[in-house]
This record gives C-alpha cells, sequence and structure tokens, in this order.
C-alpha cells in the first residue's frame, strides 16, 4: 500500500509500505495482554523484609514451654517480636517473576497499534532529516506546523543525531529509533511519526 510522505517545507509525496504492518488486522486482546505483561515488568519489586527462617539468631525456645504462667513461645525470630521476621512481607525482586513476551507478539502488538494510528488519521511520514537543526525554537516550530505536539517520533540512525538534542526538552514528544520503542510507548502518545529510513528499518524487522 502506499501512504503520503511529507517533507519538513511541506511538500507531499508518496512511499510504499508494507501491509501488514500499516494494514494489518488490528487484535485488541493480544495488545491488552502486551501492555497488562509490560507494566508489570517495569514495576520495581526491590522492597525486601526478612521472613523468620531469614533472621539471624538462636532458635531455641525462650523460655520453658510449661510452667512459666506465659504463653507459649518458641525463638525471638517469630514475627510478634520486635526483631523477628515480618510476616507477609514485601519478598524482593527475585521472588516475582518477569512475564515473557515472545517476539511474534511484540511485532503483531506493534502493528495492530500502527494501523490504528494510520486508520485514525494520527500517523506521519517524514523525509529524513538532511540538515542538523540545533534549537530547540527551530525544532518546535517545525512540530507546531506538522501537528505533531503529542508524538513518538521514530527516527533513523542518521536523522536521529541531527534533531535529537533539539527535540530533549519539548513537553510531550519522544524522539527514539526502531529498535527501542514498544506497544506502550506507540499507545502513550497521540501521534506517532516515521521518517522515510525508519519506515524501512522497520519493514526489515518484519520481513
Amino acid at each position: 500500500m502506499k501512504l503520503d510522505k511529507i517533507s519538513i517545507d511541506g511538500k507531499k509525496d508518496s512511499i510504499e509500505v508494507l501491509d501488514k504492518i500499516f494494514s494489518a488486522k488490528i487484535n485488541h486482546k493480544l495488545v491488552s495482554a502486551v501492555l497488562y505483561k509490560t507494566n508489570a515488568n517495569y514495576k520495581g519489586r526491590h522492597a525486601k523484609t526478612k521472613q523468620q527462617n531469614e533472621v539471624k539468631g538462636p532458635t531455641s525456645k525462650i523460655y520453658a514451654q510449661k510452667g512459666t504462667g506465659g504463653a507459649r513461645h518458641a525463638s525471638r525470630k517469630a514475627p510478634i517480636f520486635v526483631g523477628g521476621g515480618i510476616a507477609h512481607g514485601p519478598k524482593g525482586e527475585l521472588a516475582y517473576k518477569k512475564r515473557k513476551l515472545n517476539k511474534t507478539e511484540k511485532k503483531q502488538s506493534v502493528a495492530s497499534l500502527i494501523t490504528e494510528k494510520n486508520n485514525n488519521k494520527n500517523l506521519l511520514i517524514l523525509s529524513d532529516f538532511s540538515s542538523e537543526i540545533k534549537k530547540t525554537k527551530e525544532m518546535n516550530s517545525i512540530i507546531n506546523k506538522l501537528e505533531i505536539k503529542n508524538s513518538l517520533i521514530i527516527l533513523d540512525k542518521n536523522s536521529k543525531e541531527k534533531i535529537e538534542k533539539s527535540v530533549r526538552n519539548i513537553p510531550n514528544v519522544k524522539v527514539t529509533d526502531v529498535n527501542h520503542f514498544s506497544a506502550y510507548d506507540i499507545i502513550k502518545f497521540k501521534k506517532i511519526v516515521f521518517t522515510e529510513s525508519s519506515v524501512k528499518e522497520l519493514e526489515k524487522r518484519y520481513s
């Protein structure tokens, strides 16, 4: 299929793209599953408390079982004592399994979301950036002109080197490349922007 390609100056052209990326079958159930797994894996599980068996100290009873008039107790490591183990506390990162995402799931979810953006006219393909843009003000005027204020910009290597610094301080705009974006990134921003070369790089990964 063919899509419009726009230069920074506003000149329109067309580009041939793969149907299986830009006109794929939209699978909302798969996208939901991928987003759930992605968010679950992002969560930090660093909090850790010691269980009863991890507390250092003797395991002997603190006093005799009978004859003291007090309640029965084992060692001082029991959760009811200060300094003892914590019952049902956080177990740290190693205790939680990371949810696995296979390559097919990732690719199909990304293709579904890119297709949806294209259907909703929230996808834009730009010509490669031929010259370096150093000033944020200049880049901001280009973003306003192209109406891509809330967007994920996926660039090829050369284009990224030329505009990355000028986009860095512009809010609600994220610059990345073909190897470092996910379904979560596409959902987060209203629009998605490619360059001609980044489209070709993406197609190589899917072919």
